[in-house]
């Protein structure tokens, strides 16, 4: 079994069939894409591939070090950035061609007007072992 990271971009990936922001979805609309997204979850519960899932919210604050004995630096929200991550889920599957099967069925998440989304999903895998260094 290996582990996939399934992500869900709040914009910088290729435009969705049904592209329309769910800040503008009525709460039915919401309510069937969350519950298109727990059933998914469950399902795989029960065959053993799912590991955990979450919604994020939008928005987000950078931190880094600044240095021994000082407070962490802060900077943000950046809301703005293409890369912002709407939600993820962890799979543990027996195969990549699996991870992007399912990949492909959580993407029809339902969404305006109860169509598809058909979004794009990141597909990642997990490393097995920290990289190797070649000199």
């Amino acid at each position: 079994m290996a582990k996939y990271l399934l992500l869900k971009h709040y914009r910088g990936a290729p435009a969705p069939v049904n592209n329309v922001p769910m800040d503008q979805w009525t709460p039915e609309e919401i309510a069937a894409h969350v519950r298109y997204m727990q059933d998914f979850a469950a399902r795989l519960e029960k065959t053993g591939e799912f590991v955990d899932g979450q919604a994020v919210a939008p928005e987000g604050t950078w931190v880094r070090s600044d240095g021994e004995g000082r407070p962490p630096v802060t900077d943000g929200p950046f809301a703005e950035t293409k890369d912002l991550i709407a939600g993820w889920m962890v799979i543990d599957v027996d195969s990549y061609e699996r991870a992007v099967e399912l990949a492909g069925e959580l993407s029809a998440a339902p969404g305006a007007g109860g169509k598809p989304i058909h979004e794009w999903l990141e597909v990642r895998p997990f490393l097995a072992a920290p990289p190797t260094v070649t000199e």
